[in-house]
C-alpha cells in the first residue's frame, strides 16, 4: 500500500528518563512487528575509517560513507541493510515506527526508515547528533522503498525515538518534512501514529509553509504537527484507543519505580497488544539500561527471537574485541540475494540463524507438558543474566575479557535450554 490508515500496524518504542527510573538510569524498549514469517537477526559492526570518496550501499540506494563511523549492534530484519532498532558505542540508541499520514508515501526506492536509524547510529555520538545526522540524510536522499522481503508492497513514513544517557529525542516525518521533540525528564513513547503535537523543539525550515501550501493549516491558529499532517485530529492520543494509548499508560503505571525488568514486562504485555501476535507479530525485542553516570557502562539486551513472553533478553556490552555474534546472524547471500533481483523473487531464501531455528523447534513444545518447564528455564537464565549486570552497575566493575563474549555466550546457554 502506498499510504492510508488501513494495512499491517507495527511497533512500539519507549523511553523512560529520571525521576521516572531507578538509579539516574535511561531506560530504552522497543518491539519490532514484522511479518511473522520474517527473521530478525542481532549483529555487530566494529567503528571504522574509510577513505574519501568512498560509496555505501544501503538496503536500494548508494549513497557517501562516513570518514568514521562508530560501532553498533542492531537487531534488524535480515534481507535488509538497516535496523528497526539498535544502539552504538556512545550509548545512543534508536527505535522507529511506521507512520501514515495525508502527506502520500513514495514507492520510488531512497532511504528506509531502517537506513536511516542505521545510518544515524554509526555516525553520531549523542542523541542530538544522530538526529542532525538523520535529517541531513532525509534531505539529500529521501525516503522510500518496500519494507517488505515479499512482492507484497509496504511502504510508510518513518518515526524515530532517539535516547542518550542524558535525554531522548523523538523525530516525526512525512516525506522530506518533519518535526522533534526534545525528551528531558519523564516517559514517552512512540507507535504507529504521529505523536508530537505543539510541543516543537526543532523542524525542517519549510514544514510549515508545506502545511499551509496544502491547505492543512490556515497559518493563524496553533501549530500542531498531529493534527495537522495526520488524517485526523490526533491531539487527544492519550485517551485514544490503540497501543500508543496503552504503552503511554503502561510507562505511567510504573513511574518513578521503572526498571529495564518493568521495561521487559511492557514488552511482553499481550492483552494492550503492545507483544503483537498474527500475521504480523513481535519478531524482535529490544531493552537498554543507559547510567547518567559516564563511568558505567550500557547495557543493551536483545531477544533475536520472536515472542518476547517465550524469549530471553540477553546482554551485549560494547568492549573492544567482541566476538562475532555468529549464532545470531543469518546466512549471507551476497550478489545472488534474490532480494536484490527484479521483479522480487516470488520464493524466500531460508534466512534463519542458529538461535532462530532452536527457538523455533523449541515453539512447538508450548502444545506440550513441557512448555511451562522450558518457559522456566529460559525465564531462570534471563533473570540470572540481569542480576550479573546489576551487579556490574552497582560495583562499577565490568571483566571486560568476560564482556567480550557476553552475549555469544548467554545464546549458546538458551539454545542448550532447548536442547
Amino acid at each position: 500500500m502506498a499510504s492510508g490508515t488501513s494495512g499491517p500496524r507495527s511497533c512500539d518504542t519507549f523511553v523512560a528518563l529520571p525521576p521516572a527510573t531507578v538509579d539516574s538510569r535511561v531506560i530504552f524498549g522497543k518491539n519490532s512487528d514484522r511479518p511473522s514469517d520474517e527473521v530478525q537477526e542481532i549483529v555487530y559492526f566494529p567503528a571504522a575509517s574509510y577513505q574519501a570518496g568512498e560509496k555505501l550501499e544501503c538496503t536500494y540506494i548508494e549513497i557517501e560513507q562516513a570518514e568514521k563511523t562508530h560501532a553498533v549492534v542492531l537487531s534488524r530484519p535480515s534481507w535488509l541493510w538497516g535496523a528497526e532498532m539498535g544502539a552504538n558505542e556512545h550509548g545512543v540508541c534508536i527505535g522507529n515506527e511506521a507512520v501514515w499520514g495525508r502527506e502520500e508515501v513514495s514507492d520510488n526506492e531512497a532511504l528506509l526508515g531502517m537506513d536511516l536509524l542505521r545510518l544515524g547510529l554509526e555516525r553520531a555520538d549523542t542523541a542530538e547528533n544522530a538526529l542532525a545526522v538523520m535529517v541531513d540524510l532525509l534531505e539529500k536522499y529521501g525516503q522510500g522503498g518496500n519494507c517488505m522481503e515479499s512482492q507484497m508492497v509496504f511502504t510508510y513514513h518513518n518515526s524515530f525515538l532517539i535516547a542518550d544517557r542524558k535525554e531522548a529525542w523523538v523525530l516525526e516525518t512525512s516525506g522530506k518534512y518533519w518535526a522533534a521533540e526534545k525528551i528531558e525528564e519523564g516517559t514517552r513513547n512512540i507507535s504507529n501514529q504521529f505523536s508530537i503535537t505543539t510541543k516543537i523543539d526543532q523542524e525542517h525550515p519549510k514544514m510549515r509553509d508545506y502545511a499551509k501550501s496544502k491547505g492543512w493549516w490556515d497559518g493563524e491558529k496553533e501549530f500542531d504537527f498531529a493534527a495537522i499532517y495526520s488524517y485526523v485530529n490526533t491531539a487527544r492520543m492519550t485517551t485514544s484507543t490503540g497501543r500508543y494509548c496503552e504503552g503511554y499508560k503502561l510507562l505511567n503505571k510504573h513511574k518513578g519505580n521503572i526498571t529495564s525488568e518493568t521495561m521487559m514486562e511492557i514488552l511482553r504485555d499481550k492483552e494492550s497488544g503492545i507483544n503483537m501476535e498474527g500475521g504480523f507479530m513481535t519478531t524482535g525485542s529490544m531493552v537498554s539500561i543507559l547510567p547518567q553516570d559516564p563511568n558505567l557502562p550500557c547495557i543493551h539486551f536483545f531477544t533475536g527471537t520472536p515472542d518476547p513472553e517465550r524469549s530471553v533478553f540477553k546482554p551485549f556490552i560494547f568492549v573492544p574485541n567482541i566476538t562475532q555474534l555468529v549464532k545470531t546472524s543469518s546466512p549471507a547471500f551476497g550478489p545472488d540475494d534474490p532480494v536484490k533481483k527484479k521483479p522480487r523473487f516470488l520464493t524466500k531464501p531460508d534466512r534463519r540463524h542458529e538461535l532462530y531455528k532452536q527457538h523455533e523447534s523449541a515453539a512447538v513444545e508450548t502444545f506440550k507438558a513441557k512448555s511451562k518447564e522450558m518457559l522456566e528455564q529460559i525465564r531462570k537464565l534471563e533473570k540470572e543474566k540481569i542480576s550479573m549486570m546489576e551487579s556490574i552497575l552497582q560495583n562499577g566493575y565490568l571483566d571486560v575479557n568476560q564482556a567480550v563474549n557476553l552475549f555469544s555466550q548467554c545464546v549458546e546457554e538458551e539454545i542448550n535450554t532447548y536442547a
